[in-house]
């Protein structure tokens, strides 16, 4: 399952150096506006303890962890929507992702140019979204004038449909509200996605604070600030350093937790990011061990088994017949699979069954 976030802001805010620490690639950095013009695109491992574990029990020939894909697109300023800096092509670049990493400025740095001379994360916030939202309002026009006469004249159900969701988010828009925080019902948001609204897509605000504040990142009032507005709007908030995740990227597995620690804190926000860039999207993890592979795979919340089946392979979902399930907790307790039967926590679940974060599961499939 290919998942991708886009990492956006304005210019100058930390992006491509986060971006660095990610894929640990060194994309151009550069102290001026559209340093970055192409998308730089970067798969970077989830590293999860519980897969190291499972590793170490089973000893296979190779581990497979999940994997993310971030993009870096280039920075946004005012008037993208109507084409300014390089507004239509980052805009295009955003339309492909899941979900939006949102990197905002929260530190003072007179040697760093800030692209309106000013530090207010919540206004840059506020205009990258405003210009969101305009680029969907022109989308929303487009479509509405499509539909609009064969709703009012034929009452064509399919039509008074989608017209009826287009004014109910051209309405939203024109309040300067996004998409995402409006009520659907499931009918209704499967016909968004295919829409590809920008303001529709999940956000995560990385506030990027400076490196000794990254143990107390409240005592930073911008960041204060940003966690606020994004509690109102239900979104995620990461406080990271972006110059303390590029200097972790280079260090062995040793070294960055001794780095951690001497910092005091427990995981990097990079760490943090992926799980919360999980959390936003409904995403869980089951595994599949054995002697050959330990390996990870990411499904969506609420899938059944016959659909994670197919997250390995089609002909596994076509062919489904059972899934022998067992659960991490059980398995590191336990140690064997034998031991596993022999307590009654090895189970056979059929095609209503779905899998949970943490599940160990074997296919048994016909075609």
């Amino acid at each position: 399952m290919s998942l991708r976030a886009g990492i956006i802001g304005l210019p100058n805010v930390g992006k491509s150096t986060l971006f660095n620490a990610i894929t640990n690639s060194r994309v151009e950095a550069a102290n001026y506006p559209f340093a970055t013009i192409e998308p730089n695109v970067g798969v970077v491992e989830v590293k999860d303890e519980r897969l190291t574990n499972l590793s170490k029990l089973f000893e296979p020939e190779r581990t497979i962890y999940t994997t993310f894909e971030f993009t870096d697109i280039a920075g946004l300023v005012k008037g993208a929507s109507k084409g300014e800096g390089l507004g239509n092509k980052f805009l295009a670049n955003i339309r492909e992702v899941d979900a939006i990493c949102h990197v905002v400025r929260c530190f003072e740095d007179n040697d760093i140019q800030h692209v309106y001379n000013r530090i207010d994360p919540v206004d840059d916030i506020e205009i990258i979204n405003y210009e969101l939202q305009m680029a969907d309002m022109v989308t929303c026009e487009n479509r509405i004038g499509k539909v609009e006469k064969k709703a009012q004249t034929t009452k064509d159900k399919d039509s008074v449909f989608e017209y009826n969701i287009l004014t109910k988010v051209h309405d939203a828009l024109s309040k300067s509200i996004n998409i995402r925080n409006l009520e659907f019902n499931e009918t209704e948001k499967a016909y968004l996605k295919t829409m590809n609204f920008l303001s529709e897509k999940p956000v995560i605000y990385i506030c990027n604070i400076k490196e000794e504040e990254i143990n107390n990142p409240d005592s930073n009032p911008h960041y204060v600030k940003v966690k606020e507005y994004a509690e109102k709007e239900g979104s995620e908030v990461v406080p990271i350093s972006a110059k303390i995740e590029e200097d972790l990227s280079d260090l062995s597995k040793e070294e960055k937790e001794e780095f951690l620690k001497d910092l005091g804190i427990n995981k990097s926000g990079l760490d943090e990011l992926i799980l919360k860039a999980y959390k936003t999207l409904g995403l869980e993890t089951f595994f599949t061990v054995g002697k050959d592979e330990c390996r990870g795979w990411t499904f969506k919340s609420g899938m059944s088994a016959p659909q994670c089946a197919g997250v390995i392979h089609t002909d596994f979902e076509k062919g489904f017949i059972k899934a022998e399930v067992y659960r991490y907790e059980d398995i590191m307790e336990l140690k064997t699979e034998a031991k596993l039967k022999e307590a009654g926590k090895l189970r056979l679940e059929g095609k209503d069954y779905h899998p949970q974060d943490g599940d160990i599961m074997f296919f048994r499939f016909n075609v």
